[in-house]
This record gives C-alpha cells, sequence and structure tokens, in this order.
C-alpha cells in the first residue's frame, strides 16, 4: 500500500512525499480511512509508530477540503490535547509540515512561556490547535479561545495524562466542544481507567491497535547492568569511554539526578545538556535543539523527555535508574530503534530496584541479557542499602554537657 491508495489530497501527498515516506505504517492503514470517514477511533499504538501521521494527515484533508477563504475568519476545527509541551511542539512541527502546500494554520499553547504571543497567534485565526491541558482551559476561561466549531478532538497519549492526573480537566475540555463531533484517543497502554474514559466521550469507536501493548521496538537491542548504586556513574564513564558512541539519551529518576550526572560528565569533557521539570521551557526547547543539531551528544533527562520526542538517528538509550513504572521502560527505550533503524537500549540495576527490574521483565513477557563483562558487578547476595536516620547519642530532653557549661544563666 502507498499513501496514494489512502485517497488523501494531492497538496498534503505531496508534503508527505518530501519527508520520504512512502508506504504508510500499519497505525496509518488501519487509522487513515476511519478518521476520513468520520468515526471516532481508540488507537493503541506505541511511541514511534507514526502515530501522529495517522491522526494528522486525516485531518488536515477533511480540513482542506472545507476551508474559510478570509484567513481573518478562521475557526479552530481540529483541537489536538497533548501531555506535554515537548509532544505539544513535535505534533505541531508535524502538522506544519504534512500542510505545506496547503492555506492551512496550525499553532499550539502550552504552559511555562508567555501567553502573549499564543494570544497573538489564535487572533490571527488558527485552523488546527494543539495544547496541553492547563494552558488550553485558562485561555478559554480567559474568552480567548472558542471551541464551538470543534469538528475533530484528538487525545493523545491518554495513559499519560492519566499518569500526570490531567484525565478531569481532559473530559472538562470534551464538555466545552459540540456534542456532535469525531473523538481520537490514543494510548501507548490500555489500563482500566483509560478504557471507561473512552467509553464516556467516544461513540460507537473502532479500536486499532497494532503491535503488543507494552512489547519493545523489535530494531532495539537489549541489555541489563547489574552494578551496585555508588558504582553507577563509574560504569557510565567507563561505558562512555569504551564503548558508546553516537547521539546517547540518558534517563534519570529526579531532577537532583539529572543535574548531578551533567556535572560529572561536564568535568570529564563530554559534549552534553538537560530536560528536566525545573528548567523553563525556553530551556527545554534549547536543549533539544542543541541535542538534533549535533551541537552536543549526550542529553540527561527525567522522564518528561520519554514520549513524543522524536530525535532522528537517536543510537542509545541510558537507563541511568530504573523507572517504577514499567510502562516508562517501554516508552524510554522507544526513543531508539525508530523507523526500522537499529538502537541500543542499556539498564543500570542496583539491588534496591530490582523489584522495578522484575515488574519491567514481566511486561515485556521476556528478561533483558544480562551483560556481566564489566568492571562494576553487583554481588547476587547484595541487599537494598537502608538509610537509617543518624539519632542522637544523648538521652531525649537531655542538654549534653557542652552546651550546659555554654549557656549563661540568668540566675
Amino acid at each position: 500500500m502507498t499513501f496514494k491508495d489512502l485517497h488523501l489530497n494531492a497538496k498534503i501527498l505531496k508534503a508527505v512525499a518530501e519527508q520520504n515516506y512512502t508506504t504508510p505504517t500499519p497505525i496509518q492503514q488501519a487509522t487513515i480511512p476511519l478518521v476520513l470517514d468520520g468515526i471516532d477511533v481508540i488507537g493503541c499504538a506505541q511511541t514511534g509508530t507514526g502515530k501522529t501521521a495517522a491522526f494528522a494527515l486525516p485531518i488536515l484533508d477533511r480540513i482542506f477540503s472545507q476551508t474559510d477563504a478570509n484567513k481573518k475568519e478562521k475557526k479552530i476545527k481540529a483541537l489536538v490535547v497533548s501531555p506535554t509541551r515537548e509532544l505539544a511542539i513535535q505534533i505541531e512541527e508535524n502538522f506544519k509540515q504534512y500542510s505545506t502546500y496547503t492555506n492551512l494554520r496550525t499553532t499550539s499553547v502550552y504552559g511555562g512561556m508567555s501567553m502573549e504571543p499564543q494570544i497573538d497567534q489564535l487572533t490571527k485565526g488558527v485552523d488546527v490547535l494543539i495544547a496541553t491541558p492547563g494552558r488550553l482551559l485558562d485561555l478559554h476561561k480567559r474568552d480567548i479561545l472558542n471551541l464551538d466549531y470543534i469538528q475533530i478532538l484528538v487525545l493523545d497519549e491518554a495513559d499519560m495524562m492519566l499518569d500526570m492526573g490531567f484525565i478531569d480537566d481532559v473530559k472538562k475540555i470534551a464538555r466545552l466542544c459540540p456534542q456532535q463531533k469525531q473523538t481520537l484517543l490514543f494510548s501507548a497502554t490500555m489500563p482500566p481507567k483509560i478504557e471507561s474514559l473512552a467509553n464516556e466521550l467516544l461513540t460507537e469507536p473502532e479500536k486499532v491497535s497494532v503491535s503488543a501493548i507494552s512489547s519493545a521496538a523489535k530494531t532495539v537491542s537489549q541489555e541489563l547492568y547489574m552494578v551496585p548504586k555508588p558504582k553507577k556513574i563509574e560504569l557510565c564513564l567507563h561505558l562512555l569511554r569504551n564503548d558508546l558512541r553516537g547521539n546517547i539519551i540518558i534517563f534519570r529518576r529526579t531532577k537532583f539526578g539529572v543535574d548531578k550526572l551533567e556535572t560529572t560528565l561536564l568535568k570529564n569533557n563530554y559534549k552534553v545538556d538537560t530536560i528536566h521539570g525545573d528548567k523553563t521551557q525556553a530551556a527545554r526547547t534549547k536543549a533539544l535543539n542543541k541535542f538534533k543539531n549535533n551541537d552536543v551528544n549526550i542529553l540527561i533527562a527525567t522522564d518528561v523527555a520519554a514520549r513524543g520526542i522524536d530525535v532522528p538517528d537517536l543510537d542509545i538509550v541510558i537507563n541511568f535508574d530504573l523507572p517504577n513504572i514499567p510502562e516508562s521502560y517501554v516508552h524510554r527505550i522507544g526513543r531508539t530503534g525508530r523507523a526500522g533503524k537499529e538502537g541500543r537500549a542499556l539498564a543500570f540495576c542496583s539491588a534496591d530496584e530490582k523489584p522495578y527490574l522484575k515488574d519491567i521483565q514481566q511486561l515485556l513477557g521476556k528478561l533483558i541479557p544480562v551483560e556481566e563483562n564489566h568492571p562494576y558487578p553487583l554481588d547476587p547476595a547484595a541487599k537494598p542499602e537502608v538509610h537509617k536516620k543518624q539519632g542522637s547519642k544523648h538521652k531525649k530532653g537531655r542538654k549534653s554537657q557542652a552546651s550546659k557549661a555554654k549557656k549563661k544563666r540568668w540566675y
């Protein structure tokens, strides 16, 4: 099958051809005809399967066939709700690429940035809006956004919105849109809460599922390193010096961990930048662009970067800390091995992370091969480190002799 077989508009096909796409992926083959026919869709697809194009192309096709001649009177006809700013920016880029030869306008709105430029864009009139839930509701409350003309609502990465506590916002957004609309819900996993959300918001939906839920891409080779927690940084440096080449994303669980590792790698003269929740949106975008443009070849991130960021030619993903949510592991390693290319995923596991490892392997339905040839092996009998709070050597309520001596009594 080619994109021409999907009966898309010639101007959209021209833009698709310029992106060097020839054959639609399974999710695109299944979803595009349904969206063109106005049917509600539940799409179960992991990241890296070409999901954005699966909804972007038919949405653009449908809106383009009924565009207003007057640009000033453009109404928002399609709304895509995204959990993170990075993903919103990525989706906006895709929509703009595919609509190059049309007069359709796409913009995105998200928190962490000044509202004024976003309001300015909306005032000019847009056809497709991509938004994070908080900023969308904020703009609607200020009467800057009119959702009365929405024909298609897309909820992307619904399970991540659930994890981030956005489900009530999503329901509110759906209520603000017209009742007669087409709704598309995409999710990498289908927990019961997402199933019930789909039942509540969609009308007689068709379910499209590609590849096993939460399975890692076949093109990613996975390696597991059992290592004591204090030796993880040494192991990371050892591998960077001797084995790892190319563009690398390293995932850590906390912002503090990200900053600590960055300091160490910079001291060792590696070209590195970071992305985490405490950074402003401008700083996060700058870091990502430096990585994409090869100004730095190592990006250290928390899970805020695990989904929706499409970095072409990402060679290696390192799980420096194993995630406590097993699905996050799949999303992290899904950054590499995209579009049929080979990728490598390394995981460092200390004694206290063994329960996380068990959950991840259970989700994958297989064991990750253990790499034993490294200088910092974990003793199989090692127990998780327990940090006990040091108590005072003095009895409670008793002052030390030194404290008593220092005290000047008034009597």
